[in-house]
């Protein structure tokens, strides 16, 4: 298991790539959306938003969502595609909001980040009694031979707290739901590159150790036999959203 100080810097390595993460991840599906913010009629906080993959999902619901991120790059990309959403500059342990201001928060891919013990009394303060917290990734489907090969490539398994295990959440929060979604991504070798390129523990080896990664999965995508010869890769992703309300 990793350092807190590891883990800082490997969330702060996002500030580095903010434009190819925006191009190379991919957003969330709509069930998985909608099961979040079901029953939800009130302004939505998405914390550590990130450029505003799920952020835009929400919009176009009609939700009124106020965006956080501690990355200045990051926020700067959301604010460029979605301009009417009001961006702060805050973290999970330090929200820039009043109590009670939210009817439900979302940490999309970022609550492996955050020191909990910090984050939870935080989201707690800002919802209203009731509200609720959702949490979700998008995750690689690994049983998947190619994909399991192409984690290996990617030197996946060093970011040993990106784990596939559920969160744990504290009073004043109620039990935890759980919700999966399987769907695929397209994408082109470009778009496969890419999503090696927005990792954190791609962005913070040393230039070699990169072009070696880069290399690895062109050589991947050219022998593999489930990808030989095809133009179009169809990436399958688990989605895991989780969530619970406050209870007091």
């Amino acid at each position: 298991m990793r350092s807190r100080h590891q883990r800082d810097l490997h969330a702060a390595s996002f500030e580095q790539a903010a434009d190819v993460y925006d191009a190379a991840r991919p957003s969330y599906p709509a069930d998985a959306v909608s099961w979040l913010t079901e029953g939800i009629d009130g302004p939505v906080l998405d914390l550590g938003a990130g450029t505003g993959k799920l952020t835009a999902a929400l919009v176009e619901r009609g939700f009124d969502v106020t965006a956080v991120d501690p990355s200045p790059e990051m926020l700067r990309v959301l604010g460029e595609r979605i301009p009417d959403v009001e961006v702060r500059e805050g973290a999970a342990e330090r929200i820039p909001a009043p109590d009670s201001a939210f009817g439900l928060v979302v940490v999309a891919q970022a609550w492996h980040w955050v020191d909990a013990d910090r984050a939870i009394p935080e989201v707690a303060r800002v919802l209203r009694p009731g509200g609720r917290l959702g949490l979700i990734w998008n995750e690689r489907d690994e049983s998947v031979a190619w994909v399991e090969q192409l984690g290996e490539l990617m030197d996946a398994g060093s970011a040993s707290f990106d784990d596939e295990a559920d969160p744990v959440l504290a009073s004043p929060f109620g039990p935890i739901e759980k919700h999966e979604t399987r769907w695929v991504q397209p994408l082109d070798l470009d778009g496969l590159l890419d999503l090696a390129r927005s990792r954190s523990y791609f962005i913070t080896k040393d230039p070699d150790a990169q072009a070696a990664v880069i290399q690895s999965l062109r050589r991947l995508a050219r022998e593999h036999p489930d990808l030989a010869g095809r133009d179009i890769f169809e990436l399958p992703y688990v989605t895991r959203s989780y969530r619970a309300a406050r209870e007091s």
